[in-house]
């Protein structure tokens, strides 16, 4: 081989091996700083297009999660509220059995008229209350509500439960006489009635969304792995890479220095 100043062979490969070198510890580099495998698809095109599907549907069961947790509250709600109601129509019942007594003078049935009234006027106060992000399942012309259940847009129907004084048919009862307590106990056992059966409907449907929203969850951590599988990188072994990439550019930068100092030999000849 001819001797040149003007082309270095050897250092012409020795900068070909050392930028390739630079280049893979660039990459190795990335991995070890993000974690990742596939930071993008010129690492692995497929893999990281299967990856970015998964992505988008841990993001819709994350939203999906959302409107579960959302739906869930206001059901509970109404449950809470619906229970409390169920106690004071029993404590309204002993009220009226007690005003059923015939023979009791004025002021006695007055007293627990006053009673029954104020257990009657807190019922409505709670009804009114029973609100979660604007939503009331058991005042007066309450309406069903659909809770999204699946990123394909299924939903679980939510049932109203009124439970005013007007839809329980005890707004007009009094306990000012045995006769009138008498009629308020009836309307007040029905009222008992129709309030414990709402409560098991709504109860069943706090189960159904409960237990999708525990569904939910586990995919979204199954699909959280399988991305983790797909694209995240394997830190011990890159960490052995790193160092002997770390060690090959130094022979590497070792070698270009040597083959640059080549052409000096040539001077040797002038001598």
């Amino acid at each position: 081989m001819a001797m040149s100043v003007n082309t270095n062979i050897g250092a012409m490969v020795a900068l070909q091996n050392l930028a390739l070198t630079n280049k893979a510890l660039i990459n190795t580099q990335l991995k070890v700083t993000t974690g990742l495998r596939v930071n993008g698809p010129k690492d692995d095109a497929a893999t990281f297009a299967i990856a970015q599907n998964m992505r988008g549907d841990i993001a819709g069961y994350g939203s999906v999660a959302v409107s579960l947790a959302m739906g869930e509250s206001v059901i509970n709600v109404g449950i809470d509220a619906g229970t409390s109601i169920a106690d004071l129509l029993v404590q309204m019942k002993g009220k009226a059995v007690q005003a059923s007594q015939e023979g009791m003078d004025q002021n006695s049935y007055n007293a627990l008229h006053l009673e029954f009234t104020a257990l009657r006027d807190q019922l409505t106060t709670i009804v009114n209350t029973a609100s979660f992000n604007g939503k009331n399942l058991i005042t007066s012309g309450a309406a069903s509500f659909k809770v999204l259940s699946t990123v394909e847009g299924s939903s679980i129907l939510v049932s109203s439960a009124p439970m005013d004084t007007t839809t329980l048919v005890i707004q007009t009862s009094t306990l000012s006489t045995a006769a009138n307590a008498q009629t308020a106990l009836a309307f007040i056992n029905a009222a008992i009635i129709s309030v414990s059966n709402a409560l098991a409907v709504m109860g069943a449907s706090s189960k159904r969304v409960d237990i999708q929203n525990d569904f939910i969850r586990k995919l979204t951590d199954v699909l959280k792995l399988g991305v983790g599988n797909l694209v995240d990188a394997d830190l011990a072994a890159e960490s052995a890479t790193l160092q002997a990439l770390q060690i090959k550019q130094q022979l590497g930068v070792q070698a270009l220095s040597i083959a640059n100092q080549n052409p000096q030999s040539i001077l040797s000849l002038f001598r």
